[in-house]
């Protein structure tokens, strides 16, 4: 198998990125796409007490299980299948399915920290970068970890000024003006992702020669 064409996706915490993601998936067909999220590569926490967990600090690139990350990454590079079983963000209410990911002619790889390990930023062929004004992403935030993952209101607040706004600015903002594309996404009109994934989409299409 040639490798595959790698595309880097990171942003903001309540950039939009799963909804890009879907977005863009959707434009090909199963075969020819495939996606490994850094987010199935936490190293586990589920033996934390409920207070160890609310201080710990997921957004900082020691969180991560990089070197399995990076090796499953190689695997698909190599024409190997990945079975990995995803991560629920130690939520007991969701039981985890076994991931099966399957190497295809685009690879994308998604996550906070992939531009700044760079084993992996040095392999990407084409980085986007997803952003939006901090008190939009707070806002889409606080809605996905109340409702989606239930978390307490205080516990999502101190993690956001405490973890995510400072693990933003210093192991992903710096990489903004090096990237080939940044999607400002501050609205929840979906034209604007779906435009975009149609642009992006198209040219990949004629470059790639997939029909």
């Amino acid at each position: 198998m040639e490798k595959p064409y790698v595309i880097g996706i990171a942003g903001s915490s309540g950039s939009g990125k799963t909804f890009f993601l879907k977005s863009f998936l959707n434009h090909f067909k199963e075969d020819q796409v495939t996606l490994i999220s850094q987010d199935d590569y936490y190293i586990p926490a589920n033996t934390k007490t409920q207070e160890e967990n609310r201080l710990y600090n997921f957004d900082l690139p020691t969180s991560i299980d990089r070197a399995k990350f990076h090796e499953h990454i190689k695997d698909l590079f190599d024409g190997k299948t990945v079975i990995k079983e995803e991560y629920t963000f130690n939520n007991p209410n969701i039981k985890p399915k076994m991931l099966e990911i399957k190497p295809a002619p685009i690879l994308i790889v998604e996550g906070l920290f992939i531009f700044h390990y760079t084993e992996i930023n040095e392999i990407l062929d084409y980085r986007i970068f997803l952003d939006a004004e901090e008190s939009v992403a707070l806002r889409r935030r606080l809605t996905r970890d109340l409702v989606e993952r239930g978390y307490d209101r205080d516990d999502v607040m101190y993690k956001w000024v405490e973890h995510v706004v400072p693990s933003y600015n210093e192991y992903l903002l710096p990489y903004r003006s090096s990237v080939d594309k940044v999607l400002i996404n501050n609205t929840d009109d979906p034209k604007i992702i779906e435009e975009a994934t149609n642009e992006i989409c198209t040219q990949l299409r004629e470059k790639l020669n997939l029909i």
